[in-house]
């Protein structure tokens, strides 16, 4: 049965919730298309595995000594997210009679969220395509508090979370995809959040790291050294697992769109890990690194997201590949901004993200989007090359807007008395985890027992080195306090 079928169901304004579930069977209108509703809820499943991924992912890229903090921010960012969304998020970005900028609070507290037609797909019940929608959010603050690595406080970071959700994350979503919104309207091409997923984060993750201000380097060897790449690497199969449901299920339905889509996620997560090992074989002398492969697989996932449901399978992995090499040459881009944005979430998504919508603005073609049997977009490649000038529209106004109200919201908070944005000095050179967290650590707590007891010794002799003494946590020593 088409999706474009004139017996889908239809949204009633008059039964928002669907229906009166004492009078009729809410269920009914969807006979005949619950496989669509069925195969989004499990791809909303394993979106959500994205969530531990990325804590996996950026634990095992940060020092042993904060690695515990980016654990627990991935959670909790999820839970705070989760209330954001029904608390007024959901209405903010989805509502039926949004702006073309925002929406507004008609299904605040998740009024009239249940069992009618989506705004999405009209073969989606709406509390399946709320559920979907929010594992995005959450996906896209997790990101964004990257840019605190290392320095940045759990608890501002978490209120910070939830007002970036409402007035930059909500926005954007709704410029994209809500019908009403300007972008919808232009139309760019976003399949699955290129703009409102990967850019906006990009741009947002940088305008922490500035605020914030740089890390500080006293000469420890592990300074910008993954502590576990183990967990780099099982962070990465998460993440790749999860955006087979992220790309696969944006289609809002499970037609061969969908499936093509998904087998678009897997090619460019495959070319681009491709891209990214030979540009490092190329630099460092025919070696490897587990952590660039990583990189270069999550730059391709990050590339096809705007395109996955829009370009052919070669044309995937073209994108893929180009942009896991604009990201690897890009290697550089803290030292060119004088920005230490250390989880490299701005090359990865910010730019990868741009590199995506401008490919899709391209490749995007009307012979692939046609497979749901209702959507045509084409790109560049079928003629439509003013196409590619609304990408760069998107592009434009998503980055300049997520990372100057993302400065504001910090700046803001920065000043609220008591809201410090950053550990002190001494707390980042002890790390976030034995400052932030009680009766917990990763790794030895021999190490942890002999660097407090060094600690309270400068304290008892009055020794206050600022560079004091660093875990040295590649060789498993511990090394003396310097001299001043």
């Amino acid at each position: 049965m088409s999706i474009a079928s004139s017996d889908v169901p239809v949204y009633n304004a008059s039964e928002p919730t669907g229906g009166d579930v004492f009078s009729v069977d809410v269920n009914a209108q969807f006979v005949g298309f619950e496989f669509h509703y069925t195969y989004l809820v499990f791809c909303g499943f394993i979106v959500w595995l994205i969530i531990p991924g990325i804590g996996l992912l950026y634990g095992g890229l940060a020092r042993r000594k904060s690695s515990l903090s980016m654990l627990f921010q991935s959670l909790m960012v999820a839970a705070v997210t989760t209330f954001q969304w029904m608390f007024w998020g959901y209405s903010l970005a989805y509502s039926r009679t949004a702006g073309p900028f925002i929406g507004d609070l008609a299904n605040f507290g998740m009024q009239g969220v249940l069992a009618a037609p989506s705004g999405g797909s009209a073969v989606i019940p709406e509390i399946v395509f709320c559920l979907y929608q929010m594992l995005f959010c959450a996906c896209t603050v997790q990101i964004v508090v990257g840019g605190a690595f290392e320095r940045g406080r759990i608890l501002p970071s978490l209120i910070f979370g939830f007002f970036w959700a409402t007035i930059v994350y909500c926005p954007i979503a709704c410029w994209t995809w809500n019908s009403n919104g300007w972008l919808y309207k232009l139309p760019s091409l976003d399949f699955a959040g290129g703009g409102p997923v990967h850019i906006s984060s990009g741009w947002s993750a940088l305008a922490y790291a500035f605020v914030l201000g740089k890390r500080k380097h006293t000469g420890d060897k592990s300074h910008g050294r993954p502590h576990n790449t183990t967990l780099v690497f099982l962070g990465t199969v998460l993440i790749w697992f999860g955006w087979f449901g992220f790309n696969g299920g944006s289609a809002l339905n499970a037609s061969i769109r969908a499936m093509l889509a998904a087998f678009n996620t897997n090619t460019a997560a495959s070319t681009g890990m491709i891209g990214w090992v030979l540009v490092d074989f190329v630099k460092h002398g025919g070696r490897f690194s587990v952590v660039g492969a990583c990189e270069g697989a999550i730059a391709g996932l990050v590339g096809i997201t705007p395109a996955a449901g829009y370009v052919s399978v070669w044309l995937a992995a073209v994108i893929g590949f180009l942009t896991a090499v604009v990201c690897a040459l890009c290697q550089n881009i803290n030292e060119w901004l004088n920005i230490d944005e250390g989880l490299d979430v701005f090359k990865l998504h910010g730019i990868g993200g741009m590199v995506g919508s401008f490919l899709t603005g391209i490749f995007a073609t009307s012979s692939v989007s046609m497979l749901d049997g209702l959507t045509s977009a084409p790109g560049g490649i079928d003629g439509n090359g003013i196409q590619v000038g609304k990408q760069f529209a998107e592009i434009t106004a998503i980055s300049s807007y997520s990372f100057l109200v993302s400065c504001g919201l910090l700046y803001i908070l920065k000043y609220i008395p008591g809201m410090h944005l950053r550990v002190t000095e001494e707390t980042e050179l002890l790390g976030l985890d034995l400052d932030q967290f009680f009766d917990e650590q990763i790794g030895d707590w021999g190490l942890f027992e002999e660097l407090e007891r060094k600690h309270r010794d400068m304290i008892i002799t009055g020794t206050h080195s600022p560079a004091s003494f660093e875990v040295q946590e590649n060789d498993k020593t511990v090394s003396e306090p310097k001299s001043s």
